[in-house]
């Protein structure tokens, strides 16, 4: 009877009853606890919804005391899969000082750590661009054959010509390209880089000449181009400003625009990695089963839930793979295994090293601590007027919209945790 008052009181103290009646045994006890073992996973963007810039939120502090057991373990599947560029294993760290859970490396997912699912392109010559640790970052994805812009830069002086001191000194010496430098085969932007109009004319001319810019094209209009992998692309995102900042896809944008006006055709992308893409929510499923698996989940992981703050990012890729996952049980169903809708560049690759898929549905949590702001002045109609998505991903309105709004993530976790009738036990 002690053991019964016991869990009656635990199951009191989460929100959670037992219907019927009759005596309880310790059998009906642990046949609770695993009907109990949750069955879905979470995913959280990082920026506006567990911190603003490096200072975590209050409420992301309190939401994560939910998430574990009386022993601070975690007791629900979770990932973090933010558009930032960071070294994996700092932003874990990062993270976990935050939380004070533990986070480990493989449970962050980057705008381009999905790239370790593009082995075609692991042993070619790629040319990265972003700021610090690129070239670390993306030979953690798998990629054995990279440079940076300065390598480029250094075997072809000549170029970067909007450096009017490099002008200068190019005018005052002698300077040849590099006969030996290897050609670009691909190239891979994992983030914004610093001096823009550096990176854009070089990037303009290595896509001219199929990586090797030491004579003109002849028609600039019929170069086969390289392939391109642009990972992130999202216009702004909030820190610690009162208004968002311009981020990697203002970028493209402009590099975007640059080959157009001087080539006539619009820029294509092989593969386009980070929110709100497929293949990262694709990847963070793979993620959530490896994490429910490493606390001793059993069950199946049927459902995901993602909370973030910018609905043109995080809300339409929630959207976007809850309809590709909608689309692929639907074929499976009808013995059809191989194909779906997705355009090219969005693209989800055949990856044998990836957990079989189990997750049937995403649903979407929008809070109010980042980008959007609920008591914005703006009308739903002007808002809707001015597009931030990618180029290559079409403007859905409804795909904005959230399957919850909540004030900040600790109202998040509460309201998955009553969709899910879900409390643990501390036993």
């Amino acid at each position: 009877m002690r053991d019964l008052v016991q869990l009656t009181t635990s199951i009191s103290e989460y929100g959670c009853s037992i219907e019927g009646s009759g005596d309880f045994s310790v059998s009906d006890h642990k046949q609770l606890i695993q009907n109990n073992e949750p069955d879905f996973g979470i995913l959280f963007d990082v920026d506006g919804v567990l911190a603003r810039g490096s200072t975590p939120l209050s409420a992301a502090v309190q939401a994560a005391r939910l998430l574990q057991d009386s022993q601070g373990n975690l007791k629900v599947p979770v990932a973090f899969v933010t558009n930032a560029c960071n070294r994996s294993h700092d932003k874990a760290r990062q993270i976990q000082d935050w939380l004070n859970i533990k986070v480990t490396p493989d449970m962050v997912i980057h705008a381009p750590t999905p790239a370790r699912m593009l082995k075609e392109f692991h042993t070619k010559h790629v040319l990265v661009i972003g700021q610090e640790h690129r070239k670390e970052i993306a030979e953690d994805l798998g990629f054995v054959n990279t440079c940076t812009i300065e390598d480029v830069q250094e075997a072809y002086p000549l170029l970067d010509m909007v450096n009017h001191e490099n002008r200068k000194a190019v005018a005052n010496g002698t300077f040849l390209d590099d006969p030996n430098f290897p050609r670009i085969e691909a190239i891979l932007l994992i983030g914004e880089p610093i001096v823009w109009e550096t990176h854009l004319q070089l990037l303009i001319d290595l896509l001219l000449t199929e990586g090797k810019p030491s004579s003109p094209p002849e028609s600039m209009s019929k170069v086969k181009q390289l392939p391109v992998i642009a990972c992130n692309m999202d216009l702004v995102f909030m820190h610690q400003a009162c208004m968002p900042r311009f981020g990697h896809g203002a970028f493209l944008v402009c590099l975007e625009a640059l080959y157009k006006k001087i080539t006539g055709h619009e820029l294509e992308y092989t593969a386009l990695i980070g929110k709100p893409c497929e293949i990262t929510y694709r990847y963070a499923e793979h993620v959530i089963n490896d994490v429910a698996k490493m606390i001793g989940i059993k069950r199946p992981i049927v459902k995901l839930y993602f909370i973030g703050d910018n609905p043109n990012v995080d809300i339409v890729g929630a959207n976007l793979y809850d309809r590709y996952l909608k689309e692929v049980w639907q074929n499976r169903d009808n013995g059809n295994f191989t194909t779906n809708s997705l355009p090219k560049s969005r693209l989800i690759p055949n990856e044998s090293d990836l957990y079989e898929q189990t997750v049937r549905s995403m649903k979407s949590l929008l809070v109010g601590t980042g980008v959007y702001k609920q008591d914005t002045k703006k009308s739903t109609a002007e808002d809707a007027e001015v597009y931030h998505g990618h180029r290559d991903i079409t403007n859905e309105p409804e795909l904005t919209k959230p399957s919850q709004f909540v004030p900040d993530v600790l109202h998040g976790i509460r309201h998955i945790f009553e969709v899910e009738n879900y409390c643990y036990l501390n036993t």
